[in-house]
């Protein structure tokens, strides 16, 4: 396949395959999160029913505040494992589709230089100006995908790193809460 137009319709359709797959992979993120919800969901609406079932047949104040305490405690473990389980998830959603997301840059950016050298090559004379401002302009270009890759990454460890921090809060406040 030395035909540079050929070159570039097969890095994009191996882009929209990439695209394709890494959707895939996001969609299952998703579903992994409906799961968890609505097994959470269901959880707690047991619980809530137990829990007003006991309230209902406590029948002194001691027995009542043994029921909330009860109920408040374990309330604090389930809320730290749910936020670690969606860390995890989100966690392992992003980290995937970056994955892909890298290799199909590497590889868009490998064809599309391959079928620029191979246009140098078959340039006419008197166009080696306008090749090199072309190629001036694909490299520059090339460095701000990298420059954006980069910010993409540092962003999507800060925004971990948030979701950890804000979790970890919960899960405190959460723990705090079943003590009082």
């Amino acid at each position: 396949m030395s035909n540079p137009a050929e070159q570039i319709i097969a890095a994009n359709k191996a882009n929209l395959e990439a695209f394709e797959g890494a959707s895939k992979k996001a969609y299952a993120g998703v579903e992994k999160l409906v799961e968890l919800n609505m097994a959470a969901s269901k959880a707690a609406l047991g619980e809530s029913f137990g829990y007003a079932q006991a309230v209902l047949s406590a029948k002194t104040p001691q027995e009542f505040m043994t029921v909330q305490t009860g109920f408040f405690q374990p309330l604090a473990e389930k809320s730290a494992a749910y936020f670690q389980h969606v860390q995890s998830i989100a966690t392992e959603g992003s980290a995937e589709f970056t994955k892909q997301l890298e290799a199909s840059l590497a590889e868009a950016q490998k064809t599309i230089g391959a079928s620029v050298d191979q246009l140098v090559k078959n340039a006419p004379a008197g166009s080696e100006a306008a090749v090199a401002a072309f190629q001036n302009a694909l490299s520059n270009g090339q460095k701000a995908v990298e420059s954006t890759q980069a910010a993409i990454k540092k962003a999507t460890a800060q925004a971990q790193a948030n979701f950890a921090a804000a979790s970890k809060q919960a899960t405190d406040l959460a723990k705090k809460a079943a003590k009082v």
